[in-house]
């Protein structure tokens, strides 16, 4: 089989407005950056605001292993396989990041035959989006800086700057840093912090902003520092929001692409789910609901995080009520949690299976707390045995939850049908989506709610300075807004050793900051990061340009 970067290369891609018009879009209202991608333009909001909704479906996985799950391409070969059936589907997905794609997890376009096109542009600079939130972001921090060199009216204590400067790259050199020395001229010598522009408040502000008006509230109300009396500095007190919103003012714009088979697919936004809030952005999903009768959408990393995080803080904000979920699994995940090493997890193993489905079975009971429909996707490998993939569909048969063996991968959409009557079928079911928890709930039993409920944890530990600044965000308003864990995503604990469902562990919240224009408050557990760092060998090393000027090494 060819590599994803061939397949994609060989695309028969059909112009941006063809694609436009195929979903009802005029020419004018799209707006080009080349052949194959376009903004989608404001008039067609506007345009489309009285026209009923289609049905919502969210693609979530288990735990991801070091083999790969393959979310994002079950999310694209669900959307070319609904269309296959009949059903006028659109994919809304979250832009990849430069970090994973120089790193090692590699970018996020789908894979195989269930693609998303033009694969290197979407994986690379793509319409420019993350560069502009990294600009807005680094604006802010300057002119923080400099408010505080040019006389510091606003009497900014400079040992409490809660903003970091990002980039869209792993560079752990970057995570701590000291900045301004070199003189007076240079500014007041502090230390300084960087982190991904995923992370970034920016990023979560532009995935949850209604339109641009409600951009520029939201970047208003970072905050960003406190002064000497302990009140606190928001961003539009330093008089940054109006030009941040400027730098976004085509950001905000939903980018227009599509899969190998042609299928629409929107896609905007890109937070981690490990470290934000791990969704596409509100306006791309509107948009596809829209545009379309289904709407095909993608949180990051398993249930415990991104599929929690995008019912408890973006549906709740956006309004949304999804009609099915998909729970993406394969026999090499289950059997890597049943305690096979990545080297030997194309070999058959059914014990392993059978013991690594209990992390199977927690994220279905967690997806059922949601009161959503719920069904599994299998993820097809090439070495899966039929005995491994019938005590998956035996164990979903026990949970109660309709199973699909998928093979998008190696047949597109051909390889999805199932799956597809599958889910719509599931639409069509009972649905009684609410919330894990009321805003109105005491802060810290939200913490532990999701803790014990979805983690599985017995309980958590506040550490006397993490309380400290739980309390003082509660003075700030934050007890009424719904909180967005930093977790490792490969383990339902907070511990990336512990797999399947571990059980007898409490969840250590280490850290608490508060994203205020996003609108949550966000708990760093155990370890986490915000500014990954590259690995031993990382896969820029095989990313090149070829004699003929082609890019190779891009998956």
């Amino acid at each position: 089989m060819l590599s994803d970067i061939e397949i994609a290369q060989r695309a028969n891609m059909k112009n941006v407005f063809e694609i436009g018009r195929k979903m009802g879009i005029a020419d004018r209202d799209l707006e080009p950056y080349g052949h194959y991608k376009a903004k989608i333009g404001e008039g067609v909001f506007e345009k489309l605001k009285d026209k009923e909704d289609g049905k919502l479906i969210l693609v979530t996985a288990v735990n991801p292993t070091p083999a790969g799950e393959g979310k994002t391409t079950i999310s694209i070969g669900l959307g070319q396989a609904m269309n296959k059936i009949g059903k006028n589907t659109i994919v809304a997905l979250r832009e990849p990041s430069l970090g994973p794609v120089f790193g090692i997890k590699g970018g996020a376009a789908g894979g195989g035959y269930s693609q998303v096109v033009p694969m290197e542009d979407i994986n690379l600079h793509f319409t420019g989006d993350m560069h502009a939130i990294t600009a807005a972001n680094n604006l802010m921090c300057a002119m923080l800086d400099n408010h505080i060199q040019q006389g510091n009216v606003e009497n900014i204590d400079q040992r409490q700057i809660l903003v970091k400067r990002c980039l869209d790259m792993n560079d752990r050199a970057l995570r701590n840093i000291v900045c301004s020395l070199g003189g007076r001229l240079n500014g007041i010598p502090r230390e300084d912090h960087f982190c991904i522009t995923v992370a970034s408040e920016v990023m979560a502000i532009l995935c949850l902003a209604d339109d641009i008006f409600d951009l520029k509230r939201r970047l208003g109300n970072i905050l960003v520092a406190y002064r000497y009396d302990g009140s606190p500095v928001y961003c539009r007190d330093i008089k940054a929001e109006g030009a941040m919103t400027v730098l976004l003012k085509d950001a905000i714009k939903p980018n227009l692409v599509q899969t190998l088979e042609n299928t629409p697919v929107i896609v905007h936004g890109g937070p981690f789910a490990n470290i934000a809030h791990g969704c596409n952005s509100v306006r791309a999903t509107k948009i596809a609901l829209k545009l379309g009768d289904y709407a095909v959408t993608e949180a990051g990393f398993g249930s415990d995080l991104g599929a929690e995080k995008f019912f408890d803080i973006k549906c709740r904000y956006a309004g949304l009520k999804p009609s099915c979920v998909v729970l993406v699994a394969t026999a090499r995940s289950l059997k890597y949690n049943g305690g096979v090493p990545k080297d030997e997890l194309t070999k058959e193993n059914l014990e392993a299976v059978k013991e690594g489905s209990a992390n199977l079975g927690a994220h279905i009971d967690n997806l059922k707390k949601f009161g959503v429909p719920v069904v599994v996707a299998v993820n097809h490998f090439k070495k899966d045995t039929d005995s491994e993939i019938e005590i998956i569909k035996n164990f979903c048969a026990e949970k109660g939850v309709e199973c699909s063996v998928a093979k998008c991968f190696a047949e597109g959409g051909e390889g999805g049908r199932d799956l597809a009557e599958k889910v719509v079928a599931a639409c069509e079911k009972e649905n009684n989506f609410h919330f894990l928890y009321d805003l109105d709930m005491d802060v810290y039993e939200k913490i532990r709610l999701i803790a014990r409920e979805i983690y599985g944890a017995d309980g958590c530990h506040f550490p006397k300075e993490t309380r400290k600044a739980i309390d003082g965000f509660v003075k700030l308003g934050a007890d009424k807004l719904p909180v967005c864990m930093a977790k490792t995503q490969y383990s339902l604990s907070d511990n990336p050793a512990l797999l399947g469902r571990p059980k007898g562990f409490k969840i250590a919240i280490n850290a608490a900051n508060l994203s205020n224009g996003a609108g949550f408050l966000v708990l760093q557990t155990g370890n986490i990061m915000t500014l990954p760092g590259l690995p031993k060998t990382p896969a820029a090393y095989n990313i090149d340009i070829d004699e003929d000027g082609n890019t190779v090494g891009l998956f």
